[in-house]
C-alpha cells in the first residue's frame, strides 16, 4: 500500500528557484512603487492632471484677448441630422493615446483630439489664447488676425498647439479620412488660426473688428484654408470613452455658407461663479418668449 513519504515541511522541485523569482519579482515591484513607475500610477497623474479643474478667463468687454483661457465649444443646432450619437454642446478636447500615456510620465506628441459634452472647464479641454508673431497678451483678438491655440493639459510647464496639415495617404483623421486636427509641441506656422463672421454676406465687413467672446464663429486653419469641424456621427474610441471626431473641413450647404460643424464658440468663465462658464447661465426671459411665440405661430398655421 503506498504511503505519503513528505510531510508539509518537506520542499520538493525548484523550491529554490521559486523563492528566488518571488523574491526578484517583489524587489521589482517594490521599486518601481517608489519611483511611481506603476501603470495604476502613471494612469492616475494622467487622469489627475488632464481632470484637473481651471478657470476660465472672464470678459469685462464681451471681447476675446490674447492670454485669455476659454473653452472651444461646438454649439447645439436643434436642425442636425438624425444620426448623430452626440447631441448638445460639444467641448474640443485633448485626447491622448491610451497605450502610449502608459509607457511615459508625459504627454505623446503629436496628440489626438475629440469632442465631448463637457461644459465644466479642466485639463484637458482648457485652450489658451496666443499671439503668433509677438507679445500681445491683454490685446483684443480680431477678425482675420492670427493666433495660436495652446493647452497645457493640467501638466505644469508642458505647452502643445493645435495644429493641422494637408491630408496624405499616410496621414488623415481616422474615421472620415479627411484633414487630421492634432496637437504638437513644435511652434510652426501650422499652429496659426483664424476667426471669422458666419455669415459670408457681412464676413469682409467684419474683417478687423474684435471677436465677441459666447458668440458663434468660424475657427480656419491659415495654411490650408480649412475649417475646424466636429463630426457628430463619427465617434472614437478613446482614453475616456466613445467622443465625437475633429477635423479641419470646410462643409458649405447649397447657399454656400458653412454648415452648424464648422460653428464655435470662445466660452469664457461666469463671473457669478469661477468654476463654471457663461453656458450655465440662463437664457434671457426675451429669448424664451420669442421661442415660444415663434412655437406658438408654427403651430396655429
Amino acid at each position: 500500500m503506498a504511503q505519503n513519504l513528505y510531510g508539509p515541511g518537506v520542499r520538493i522541485g525548484n523550491w529554490n528557484e521559486d523563492v528566488y523569482l518571488e523574491e526578484e519579482l517583489m524587489k521589482d515591484f517594490l521599486e518601481k512603487r517608489d519611483k511611481g513607475k506603476l501603470l495604476i500610477q502613471r494612469r492616475r497623474r494622467l487622469k489627475q492632471n488632464l481632470l484637473r479643474p481651471m478657470q476660465l478667463s472672464m470678459t469685462e468687454d464681451g471681447y476675446i484677448h490674447y492670454g485669455d483661457k476659454v473653452m472651444l465649444v461646438n454649439p447645439d443646432d436643434p436642425d442636425t441630422e438624425a444620426d448623430v450619437f452626440l447631441g448638445g454642446d460639444l467641448s474640443l478636447c485633448m485626447t491622448p493615446d491610451e497605450i502610449q500615456s502608459h509607457l511615459r510620465d508625459e504627454l505623446e506628441v503629436p496628440c489626438g483630439l475629440s469632442a465631448v459634452q463637457a461644459k465644466t472647464p479642466i485639463g484637458r479641454n482648457t485652450f489658451i489664447i496666443l499671439s503668433v508673431h509677438r507679445d500681445a497678451t491683454g490685446q483684443v483678438l480680431r477678425y482675420g488676425q492670427d493666433f495660436c491655440l495652446g493647452i497645457t493639459g493640467g501638466f505644469d510647464n508642458k505647452m502643445l498647439y493645435l495644429s493641422s496639415d494637408h491630408r496624405t495617404l499616410l496621414k488623415s483623421s481616422k474615421r472620415s479620412w479627411l484633414q487630421e486636427v492634432y496637437l504638437t509641441d513644435e511652434v510652426s506656422h501650422m499652429n496659426c488660426w483664424q476667426a471669422a463672421f458666419p455669415d459670408p454676406q457681412l464676413r469682409l465687413e467684419y474683417e478687423g473688428f474684435p471677436v465677441p467672446a459666447n458668440a458663434k464663429i468660424l475657427i480656419n486653419h491659415c495654411h490650408t484654408n480649412r475649417g475646424l469641424a466636429a463630426h457628430r456621427h463619427l465617434f472614437l474610441s478613446t482614453y475616456f470613452g466613445k467622443e465625437a471626431e475633429v477635423v479641419a473641413h470646410t462643409y458649405l450647404d447649397s447657399h454656400r455658407v458653412e454648415k452648424p460643424r464648422n460653428h464655435w464658440m470662445l466660452v469664457t468663465g461666469n463671473p457669478r461663479d469661477a468654476s463654471s462658464t457663461m453656458l450655465d447661465l440662463p437664457k434671457p426671459p426675451a429669448e424664451d418668449t420669442r421661442a415660444m411665440e415663434q412655437a406658438m405661430g408654427l403651430d396655429t398655421q
